[in-house]
This record gives structure tokens, C-alpha cells and sequence, in this order.
């Protein structure tokens, strides 16, 4: 194990924000590939979980807790370092350990704004009450967000699709869980 990394447990709202990809420089800096193409959590965050590689990565194992110096986007990447990695050789030791951050140290979205987290797990309704069913997962087509929902029709798994666009979500209610639409069964 690197000296000075510290034994953790995943927070209960820990969320997967990115990887380790490689080591940047000489003095323990290294790359991230980031989740989202918007990575403020890495940013907020100075209190990083890792969680090795699923590939063998012997460096560490369990949870460990990164003490954040700083994160910052370099060119089309993001780059950090942290109090426990001073050099290449232990940034190199953390190539493909998975971040992990609190949900609770992300910044605040802002109005009409949703971290795709938050939506997972809500319940769609139409504007007729009817359940649409429920938010899956969510997938970006370069021109809009996509809820993808599963529901069960005649005891049989099913998928819906709805373009997460103001034209069709009327309200997102998180207190609630629940997402009202304009959308019919039938489409």
C-alpha cells in the first residue's frame, strides 16, 4: 500500500464519478477519466474513495481515502493530486482505481437541473396517473437525455423510452420520487 493512504469505508451515498488512468508528470500528479462531461463533483470533493481495479491492480485493496490537494481540467482531461502521492511511481500504483464521492459533496444543481444519480430509481407517471414505470438508467444521444424506464406488461419485462426534454417532463418531484409526464402507455 502507498504510505499515507488511510483504510475507509464507502459512504453510504458514495456514487462511482470516474478512474485513475494514469500518472501525469513527476511529482504524483495523475489523470482521471471523469463519468459525466461535467466532472464538478471531482472538483467540490476533496475527499476521494478508491476502489481498485477489477483487473488485479495489488496496490491496495478494500477502501482507501484520498486526501484531494487539488483537481483541475487540463486540456481535455481532468488531473489531481493528493497529500499521500508526492511522486510518478505512487500515482502510477493507482492506474485504474475506481472515485468514488459522497452524493452529499456534490454541488448544487442548479433550477431545472438533475444529476443523473438522483433520477435513477423514480417512479414516471403521465398526466393521466397512468405508471410508465421506472427510471433504469439514462443515456446521453449527443442531442438529448433518454430516461430509459422497465415496467412489466402482461408479467413480462419491458422497456420505455422518453426523451428527458422540457416538451415532455412536466416535474421532477425527488422528495417524492416520482417524475410526472406528458406521455402516453402507448407510444
Amino acid at each position: 500500500m502507498i504510505p499515507g493512504l488511510e483504510a475507509a469505508e464507502l459512504p453510504t451515498d458514495g456514487v462511482e464519478v470516474g478512474r485513475i488512468a494514469d500518472a501525469w508528470g513527476l511529482q504524483g500528479w495523475f489523470k482521471v477519466l471523469p463519468h459525466s462531461a461535467n466532472p464538478a463533483a471531482l472538483f467540490s470533493s476533496k475527499r476521494w474513495y478508491l476502489l481498485p481495479t477489477e483487473k488485479g491492480q495489488k496496490t491496495f485493496s478494500g477502501v482507501v481515502k484520498l486526501a484531494i490537494k487539488e483537481a483541475k481540467n487540463h486540456s481535455d482531461t481532468v488531473v489531481a493530486c493528493a497529500h499521500a502521492v508526492d511522486d510518478r511511481n505512487s500515482a502510477e500504483a493507482l492506474r485504474g482505481s475506481r472515485i468514488f464521492i459522497a452524493r452529499s459533496s456534490f454541488p448544487t444543481a442548479g433550477k431545472d437541473e438533475y444529476y443523473w444519480v438522483d433520477l435513477i430509481g423514480l417512479v414516471v407517471v403521465n398526466r393521466e396517473s397512468v405508471e410508465l414505470g421506472v427510471v433504469r438508467e439514462l443515456l446521453s444521444t449527443g442531442a438529448q437525455t433518454v430516461l430509459v424506464l422497465d415496467y412489466e406488461q402482461d408479467g413480462k419485462a419491458q422497456e420505455r423510452m422518453i426523451p428527458f426534454v422540457s416538451i415532455y417532463i412536466d416535474k421532477v418531484d425527488l422528495p417524492a420520487r416520482r417524475i410526472l409526464v406528458d406521455w402516453q402507455a402507448d407510444y
